[in-house]
């Protein structure tokens, strides 16, 4: 097959190592850089370049869009859909997953476990949000990535200010119920093609409360109950993603569902677990095609 990887950077370790899995099961592995791409659309209808040629014989894209080209990146990704290839994580699900709000509505209203939150966009209202959900509580930007733009505040007062602030920047943010139960600890679960392919458990560093591996936080591997690979498998399903990073708060009550990524990092988990991920996502692309192709 001929594979298309959209990364900005070839070298990047998620992308290299999939280029790498490709290879090496005889697949034509091409990695294209999103922000050279041109999108046409006309009377003759759509047509998409990168360096001037056309871009309409893959078998599959593989898209690693970051959050800070998520609109480019739809779109890019919906030229393919309507020129016929398949994209593994579609444009819709990955516009759905990247609206932290919808993503948690989405969820709740399939009944899987989630955070207290509250959206709001009135200085008349934050007062009642707050209370509903208590403090302290985390707020969280609607563009935010990697842990950047998670905020807590101890006290509804430091909260109101901290909204009211951003606000003023012009930022959307969540305002979501602190878990003191997890004590700065989150699970990693990656799901493909609807099976829990690995899993890790990820620990904020002291005096932090962000369990990232980019703010510094360690990493285990993790062993699931059924209930929280279940937890996992349902949120992935529910937002229409064939590849997905979820990430849980474990409470005494069970997991909550925090985060749904649809273009998860390999190397922490790879690193981590020592899984091979990489060939997980190979292997559900070929299958993925070779049943379309049977359509």
């Amino acid at each position: 097959m001929k594979i298309a990887i959209l990364s900005t950077k070839r070298t990047l370790y998620s992308t290299r190592r999939l280029a790498e899995s490709g290879r090496k099961r005889g697949h034509d592995m091409r990695i294209i850089n999103p922000l050279q791409c041109i999108l046409s659309a006309s009377s003759e209808g759509l047509l998409l370049q990168s360096d001037g040629l056309p871009l309409n014989d893959f078998d599959c894209v593989i898209p690693r869009i970051g959050a800070s080209m998520t609109q480019h990146g739809i779109a890019l990704l919906a030229h393919f859909e309507l020129t016929r290839t398949f994209v593994l994580n579609s444009s819709t699900a990955i516009a759905l997953s990247r609206d932290k709000l919808r993503t948690l509505q989405y969820l709740a209203a399939s009944n899987v476990p989630v955070p207290a939150t509250v959206a709001v966009h009135s200085s008349e209202t934050i007062d009642a949000a707050l209370q509903r959900v208590g403090s302290p509580v985390i707020i969280k930007l609607l563009s935010g990535t990697q842990g950047i733009g998670v905020i807590k505040a101890e006290s509804i007062d430091q909260a109101r200010s901290t909204v009211e602030t951003l606000w003023s920047l012009g930022e959307d943010c969540l305002i979501q119920r602190y878990i003191a139960e997890s004590r700065g600890h989150d699970v990693r679960v990656f799901v493909v093609a609807g099976k829990v392919v690995a899993a890790m458990n990820r620990q904020a560093s002291e005096g932090e409360f962000r369990s990232n591996l980019h703010r510094g936080g360690t990493s285990s591997p993790a062993n699931l109950s059924a209930r929280e690979s279940e937890v996992a498998l349902r949120a992935t399903e529910i937002l229409g993603l064939s590849v997905a990073g979820v990430d849980m708060l474990i409470t005494p009550d069970g997991p909550l569902v925090i985060e749904v990524n649809s273009s998860p990092g390999l190397e922490g988990i790879e690193t981590t677990t020592g899984r091979d991920v990489a060939r997980e996502i190979i292997t559900c692309v070929e299958a993925e095609v070779g049943t379309r192709k049977l359509t």
